[in-house]
């Protein structure tokens, strides 16, 4: 037995940062450690390294009652294995295990945008909704459906990959392994690639902030140039905008949510990003003068999103089966 208080560890790992913290029943986060993702070019336990490092730090002196990760994967239907992930090096990987030993507490593991849908289920934008659809954009596109208040995890738990749906057959080649996938139009290194191309036509404030250096501008230098009044940056957000409601018309046409709930880190830009992916939902969803055309809203958790919802998977595990 320990005096130590005892807390749950919310961990969400994506394509570029593993991100951890203390997290309250009431869905605050505390205490917060980052690391570096290593990336796809290294051997798995330097990814676990990162991992373990965050959730120590996060947590300080205190007991780890358990830990939830939201990982940017693939993860198996029993919540033990990350099978495939594009930006990372897990193929298979019996991540829940290792970490359980390496941290000597449970884990629980699942796909990190089934945990952001959670989070934003019980604490978010997609409160009393009956039906949503999560969609989270940052390196690439994750996404989540939410079904009568339960995510819809299919019959391997890998159900709303949408990032790989194939939208322009024979498109850019995708980190999957595919071409013309939905995530290579519509997320994080599209904005940044659209941005890049577009400087090197047009006059653009991100000359000067990348040193004249196209391959060293990144998204936020695209948010920020966006907000000052950049033509570029504005066109770049517009095309991506306008992909992420072709995709998400799609999506509506199959499942016919509530509402639409977009998240990641690109979505901080918020209706600079949102309002072309409304226009483009509106013009290309089918049957619109006929139909209710579901919420298009920003995720109200922020970033935050993925640990909220990885520790309501602790949380949850006393009374039922990862779902």
């Amino acid at each position: 037995m320990t005096d130590r208080p005892g807390v749950v560890v919310g961990v969400d790992i994506g394509g570029t940062k593993v991100l951890a913290g203390v997290v309250g029943a009431d869905g605050r986060v505390t205490s917060t450690a980052r690391r570096t993702t290593p990336g796809r070019r290294v051997v798995t336990s330097q990814v676990e390294d990162a991992l373990v490092e965050a959730i120590v730090e996060s947590a300080g002196d205190r007991e780890l009652v358990g830990v939830g990760v939201a990982a940017a994967g693939f993860v198996d239907s029993a919540g033990e294995r990350v099978m495939f992930a594009p930006h990372l090096p897990w193929q298979g990987e019996p991540l829940r295990d290792l970490l359980e030993q390496r941290l000597g507490c449970p884990v629980l593991l699942d796909n990190d945008a089934n945990c952001a849908a959670r989070a934003e289920a019980h604490h978010g934008a997609a409160r009393g909704a009956s039906s949503a659809l999560m969609i989270t954009m940052g390196t690439g596109i994750g996404g989540a459906v939410l079904l009568d208040g339960r995510v819809l995890r299919g019959a391997n738990g890998m159900a709303g990959e949408f990032g790989h749906m194939q939208v322009v057959p024979g498109g850019r080649p995708c980190e999957c392994g595919r071409s013309g996938c939905w995530e290579q139009y519509s997320s994080g290194n599209a904005l940044v690639r659209d941005a890049r191309a577009l400087m090197v036509e047009q006059p653009s404030v991100l000359a000067e902030m990348s040193e004249g250096h196209p391959d060293r501008v990144t998204g936020p230098m695209v948010t920020t140039a966006a907000e000052a009044g950049d033509l570029v940056a504005r066109a770049a957000f517009a095309s991506v905008g306008d992909w992420l409601g072709v995709g998400t018309a799609n999506l509506v046409a199959a499942l016919d949510p509530e509402v639409v709930v977009i998240g990641g880190g690109v979505s901080a830009a918020g209706d600079r990003l949102l309002d072309p992916a409304r226009t483009a939902l509106q013009r290309t969803l089918v049957g619109v003068g006929h139909r209710v055309v579901p919420r298009l809203v920003g995720a109200e958790l922020g970033p935050e999103a993925g640990m909220v919802g990885a520790a309501l998977l602790v949380a949850d595990r006393a009374a039922q089966p990862l779902r």
